[in-house]
C-alpha cells in the first residue's frame, strides 16, 4: 500500500522567503486547520516512488529521465497529477504517463529539483 503523505511550499509570510517544508516538519510545526489559510502557496503528495537514489517523488519535481530503449538523451521534465493519467512527467507539451515511466526497467529517473526552487532546470525544455 502506497503510503500517504505531503510536502508543502510555504508563503513568505512564516519564513523570510518562501520555503519547501517536508511532511515531517508540517506534522510536527503546524496546525492543520489553519497553515493552508495563512502559510501554504502549494501542497505537493508523494507518489509513492523513488528515483534512482532512493530520494521521494513528489508532485512539482523536476526530474531526469533516462530511457535506454526509446531515446539516448536524457530528458527533463516536472511531475504532474491529472485524474484522467494519474501521475505523468511533463516535457513541454508531451507527457510520460507512470505506468510507462515508473514500470519501465530499463528507464533511470532522478530528482534534479522542484518547479518552485529550480524553474530555470526547465528553460531550455520549453
Amino acid at each position: 500500500m502506497r503510503q500517504i503523505k505531503f510536502r508543502a511550499m510555504l508563503s513568505d509570510k512564516y519564513y523570510a522567503h518562501p520555503r519547501m517544508v517536508p511532511w515531517d516538519e508540517l506534522l510536527e510545526r503546524f496546525d492543520a486547520l489553519h497553515i493552508f489559510d495563512e502559510y501554504c502557496m502549494t501542497l505537493m503528495q508523494f507518489t509513492g516512488l523513488l528515483d534512482k537514489n532512493g530520494r521521494e517523488i513528489y508532485e512539482g519535481d523536476i526530474v531526469k529521465l533516462h530511457q535506454v530503449v526509446l531515446s539516448p538523451d536524457d530528458k527533463i521534465g516536472w511531475v504532474e497529477y491529472t485524474a484522467q493519467y494519474g501521475y505523468s512527467i511533463r516535457f513541454g507539451k508531451r507527457r510520460c504517463r507512470q505506468s510507462d515511466w515508473a514500470t519501465d526497467e530499463g528507464a533511470n529517473y532522478e530528482v534534479v529539483g522542484n518547479i518552485f526552487e529550480n524553474p530555470e532546470l526547465l528553460e531550455a525544455y520549453k
